[in-house]
């Protein structure tokens, strides 16, 4: 199971395929939604972080929760 956690990008449902193609299962959820409410953690070996338009360093870009990376 991998997990892609989307923040806007054009190129989601793309990466998404990709992994697919490969065989593996994966899920695509909002990139703030809280770790808590995925399906299939148990399963989880791998997150992919799908970017979005704004850059990371403007005031208001979106973030990942921290609790989703670990930290």
């Amino acid at each position: 199971m991998i997990l892609i956690l989307d923040f806007g990008s054009q190129y989601t449902q793309l990466i998404a395929r990709r992994i697919r193609e490969e065989k593996v299962y994966c899920e695509i959820y909002p990139g703030n939604k809280p770790i808590s409410q995925f399906s299939g953690l148990k399963d989880l070996k791998g997150i992919v972080l799908s970017g979005g338009y704004d850059s990371v360093y403007i005031k208001g870009a979106p973030h990942p929760d921290k609790k989703n990376l670990g930290a």
